[in-house]
């Protein structure tokens, strides 16, 4: 069960980027003291409860997956998603993929044949962890943020040239990150049981984004976000 931290008071804030992978959810985690972020070396957790639950608490997460979702399927998907893509713009707005409605995630349990890209069938049991466990008050700490949109900011509000599915993608977005992220190569370089490179860059940049939170400095879509039925909100910052 989730609990708010206890104990002490840290001279830092623990901050974490977070981004499903194979081996469950890669957690890039840091400690902010003053303007100064240390980066640590990732870490794959099995549970979205455990990366919550871990001591000392992560006062932000940056999670890299939907929170908040319709409860039917609308064509683009929520709002966030939808300005999403128009901000990034052809072709890298390819990368932002609709969240599945909650009758998606039911029918998919169910075993029923349900209509999903690839990217969302491989990650709906990651989604619905999130639906099934997120509670409102949570998003105190856990904020939805979504890499692409993330690099895009590092990037000065420019799309990035390259997919992050080429080797030039991955090197464009590695050389983005070590220019604004000092001491990210403590995540880049760590090997990781249970997730590839691609995700440590894309928990680097969710990391990137938890500073931006906590300095205040995000941007959020749409600034009026939507509410689900379950009283989340449904919005992306970055």
């Amino acid at each position: 069960m989730h609990t708010s931290q206890r104990g002490a008071k840290l001279p830092y804030r623990p901050l974490a980027g977070v981004v499903p992978c194979p081996g469950g959810w890669l957690v890039a985690g840091a400690k902010l003291q003053g303007i100064t972020l240390s980066p640590e070396a990732p870490q794959v957790f099995r549970n979205l409860l455990d990366v919550v639950d871990y001591k000392p608490a992560f006062q932000i997460i940056s999670l890299g997956a939907p929170i908040g979702l319709h409860d039917d399927p609308e064509p683009g998907g929520r709002q966030c998603d939808r300005d999403a893509r128009r901000l990034l713009g052809w072709p890298r707005n390819g990368a932002i993929v609709s969240a599945p409605a909650r009758s998606v995630l039911r029918a998919f349990a169910e075993g029923k044949d349900v209509s999903l890209s690839v990217v969302g069938r491989r990650l709906i049991t990651r989604f619905a962890e999130i639906d099934e466990n997120v509670q409102p008050y949570w998003q105190r700490t856990i904020f939805e943020v979504h890499p692409e949109l993330s690099f895009f900011q590092l990037n000065e509000d420019q799309p990035l040239r390259y997919s992050k599915h080429r080797r030039a993608g991955v090197e464009e977005r590695t050389a983005l990150l070590k220019a604004r992220l000092p001491g990210v190569e403590r995540i880049l370089d760590e090997k990781v049981s249970g997730a590839k490179a691609a995700h440590q860059v894309d928990a680097a940049v969710c990391l990137w984004t938890a500073r931006r939170i906590a300095a205040r400095a995000v941007s959020r879509l749409p600034l009026d976000p939507e509410w689900d039925s379950a009283g989340l909100r449904m919005e992306i910052v970055r």
